[in-house]
C-alpha cells in the first residue's frame, strides 16, 4: 500500500520553520512521508534576454532553490523526519505553485506556515492561504508563528469546530478519522459569544438569550458526536463536545482551552471572501486567537 503524503510549502525563513515543524507533526502518523516542495518564481516570463543571459540566470535560480531545500531538509532531521522527496516547482503565485505540485506528488494535505505582518502569535492568512483554499483539492494545514520554538512532535488532540451547517459535515468526517487513526480524542466545539442587548433589564435579557443559544448549541453538538462515532471507529467516549463562551470571539477562543498538541479542523465557507473561512465574520478572529495549528479543507471537498 503507497505511502500517505504530506507536501510542506518550505521558504528559508520563520515560515518555513514553522511549516516543516507542523508537517513532522503530520507526517509523524504511521505509513506517512514528507515531501519538501518549494515554489520558485518565473524569473522573466516571456521575455527572452541576449546570449545566454537568461540560461544562467535560470541556472543561478535553480542553484539557490536547490539550497533552500537542503536547509529545509536539515530543519525537517532536526525533527526527527526524512523528507522522501525534495521538489522544486516553478509557477507565478506560490500558493497555485504548491496547489498544482499536490497533485504531482498525490499528497493528501499541504502544510504551509502562516504569512508575515498581522499578530505576533496565532495564524495569518496571506496569498499563498488565499490560492490553496481556492485551487487545492486536498486540506491545507497552516502552522500558527513560534510554531517551530515550542517543540511539539505529534498531535494529542483533534478540534473540530462545528456549527450546524452542510460544510461541517465534510469537517467533521475529517477530524473523527485523524483522530481515529491516531487513537486521540476529538473535540467538538462551537463558539457562543454575547449578543450586545440595550435598554432596561437589558443584562438578565441577554444572560437568557446567551442560555437559549447555549442549549441550542448544546443539542447540536450532541447529534454531531453521535454521527462522528457512528461514521469512525471512535467511541462514544473518544468524542467530546464543548461550547466556549465569552463575550467576544477572542475570549471564548481562550475560554475553550488548548493543549500543546491541539488541531483545529475546520471548513471553507461556500461564500463570501476566500478569507472568511467557517464561520463568517468571527473566521478571522479565531485563526488570529488559536494557539494551536489549523487544518482548513477546502471548498472543493464535500
Amino acid at each position: 500500500m503507497p505511502a500517505e503524503r504530506v507536501l510542506v510549502g518550505y521558504v528559508d525563513d520563520r515560515r518555513g520553520a514553522d511549516a516543516v515543524a507542523l508537517a513532522a507533526c503530520a507526517a509523524s502518523e504511521p505509513g506517512t512521508e514528507l515531501v519538501l516542495g518549494h515554489i520558485r518564481i518565473d524569473a522573466w516570463p516571456d521575455v527572452p534576454g541576449p546570449g545566454n543571459v537568461d540560461a544562467e540566470w535560470e541556472r543561478f535560480l535553480d542553484d539557490q532553490a536547490r539550497e533552500v531545500l537542503a536547509h529545509g531538509a536539515r530543519r525537517a532531521e532536526e525533527c526527527g523526519v526524512e523528507p522522501a522527496e525534495q521538489r522544486v516547482f516553478t509557477r507565478r503565485g506560490s500558493g497555485r505553485g504548491l496547489a498544482a505540485l499536490a497533485g504531482k506528488v498525490k499528497a493528501r494535505v499541504v502544510v504551509i506556515g502562516s504569512a508575515p505582518g498581522g499578530p505576533r502569535t496565532g495564524i495569518s492568512l496571506g496569498s499563498t492561504a488565499d490560492q490553496l483554499l481556492h485551487g487545492s483539492s486536498v486540506p491545507v494545514m497552516i502552522a500558527p508563528k513560534g510554531f517551530a520554538d515550542r517543540g511539539v512532535r505529534t498531535f494529542d488532540r483533534v478540534t473540530c469546530a462545528y456549527l450546524r451547517v452542510p460544510e461541517s459535515t465534510p469537517a467533521v468526517a475529517a477530524a473523527a478519522a485523524i483522530a481515529a487513526r491516531r487513537k486521540i480524542p476529538l473535540r467538538l466545539l462551537t463558539f457562543a459569544v454575547d449578543s450586545p442587548v440595550r435598554g432596561k433589564g437589558s443584562a438578565v435579557l441577554a444572560e437568557q438569550q446567551l442560555r437559549r443559544l447555549v442549549d441550542a448549541l448544546e443539542t447540536d453538538l450532541a447529534a454531531a458526536a453521535k454521527e462522528a462515532a457512528a461514521g469512525s471507529t471512535l467511541t462514544k467516549r473518544d468524542v467530546i463536545t464543548q461550547v466556549a463562551e465569552g463575550r467576544d470571539a477572542a475570549h471564548a477562543v481562550h475560554a475553550a482551552g488548548w493543549t500543546e498538541g491541539d488541531l483545529l479542523v475546520c471548513a471553507s465557507s461556500t461564500s463570501g471572501p476566500l478569507r472568511r473561512v467557517f464561520m463568517g465574520d468571527m473566521s478571522m478572529k479565531i485563526l488570529r486567537t488559536i494557539p494551536c495549528p489549523a487544518m482548513v479543507l477546502p471548498r472543493t471537498i464535500k
